[in-house]
């Protein structure tokens, strides 16, 4: 699967620590591996983000994308208070 990310990701990425980061990127090799993977938690979240699914980053953070033609674009990352 291709993976592509947003510009305000990218950006919000690189305020993160880096710890979240590291863990991020660990939990993208699973992504790109097996995306319904255990330990990704991945799940629907339409009711506040149309057509996209998320992620578990760390116990708190989370990694919000959506599949196009088969291209995973990561849209947003956060905390769960911060993106919901």
């Amino acid at each position: 699967m291709e993976i592509h990310f947003h510009k305000d990701f990218k950006k919000k990425l690189k305020k993160l620590s880096p710890k979240v980061q590291n863990q991020f990127y660990e939990r993208l090799d699973i992504f790109m591996e097996d995306k319904t993977h255990a330990t990704l938690k991945n799940h629907a979240v339409d009711k506040t983000f149309t057509n996209c699914r998320s992620i578990n980053v760390t116990g708190d953070y989370r990694a919000i994308f959506k599949e196009e033609n088969g291209v995973a674009i990561f849209m947003k990352i956060g905390t769960h208070s911060e993106l919901y």
